[in-house]
């Protein structure tokens, strides 16, 4: 389904000396196969590169050099508007929803912004597709036109989850999405 060849994600940091950069590998040389209904965890200590690794699989920072092929494609080698058609299946869910759920928006809107970019949705078929999905995450409908501050870590990560899962993706990144939730809503999510 997806193959990663000898990626690689380097960053540029400026270094104490006038004009001189350093170049940091976060990711390098990963080699990767995952096939269609798999699960594959991901372990290594902190800062070893596991979530640059997520990030770049579904093109959220540059690879330095490798192949992500997808249906065929190389997704390193497409531009911002050849890549969106593989946004829908390629998605990442972040550890901390705190700075992935846009603050300014209401649950509506993020839930349902990848429905409108994707799908050709009326406003009604949109909103009871959020209501469904926010239903399988233990959320109640009512939450729609609240924004992401009301919410608990753990009620946000959910909600987090919920902007994925309504987009039905073939490949779903979870970067430690479990920390913020207690025990009860644990267990649920490995259900999903």
């Amino acid at each position: 389904m997806i193959e990663i060849k000898n990626l690689s994600v380097h960053f540029t940091v400026s270094s104490s000396k006038l004009f001189h950069k350093n170049t940091i590998k976060a990711v390098e040389g990963v080699n990767l196969s995952i096939e269609e209904n798999s699960i594959v965890g991901l372990v290594g200590e902190s800062g070893c590169g596991k979530s640059t690794l997520g990030k770049a699989i579904v093109r959220l920072l540059p690879a330095a050099e490798g192949e992500i092929i997808y249906k065929g494609k190389d997704l390193t080698k497409l531009k911002e508007k050849e890549i969106l058609p593989f946004r829908k299946d390629l998605q990442i869910i972040f550890q901390d929803p705190f700075s992935s759920l846009n603050p300014r928006m209401t649950i509506y809107e993020i839930l349902t912004e990848g429905l409108f970019t994707h799908f050709q949705l009326s406003k009604e078929e949109a909103r009871s597709k959020a209501i469904e999905t926010l239903e399988k995450v233990s959320l109640k409908p009512d939450i729609l036109e609240r924004y992401p501050h009301e919410f608990s870590g753990g009620q946000r990560q959910r909600i987090a989850i919920a902007r994925v899962l309504i987009l039905e993706p073939k490949f779903i990144i979870c970067d430690e999405i479990s920390s913020a939730l207690d025990v009860s809503n644990q267990a649920q999510l490995i259900n999903l």
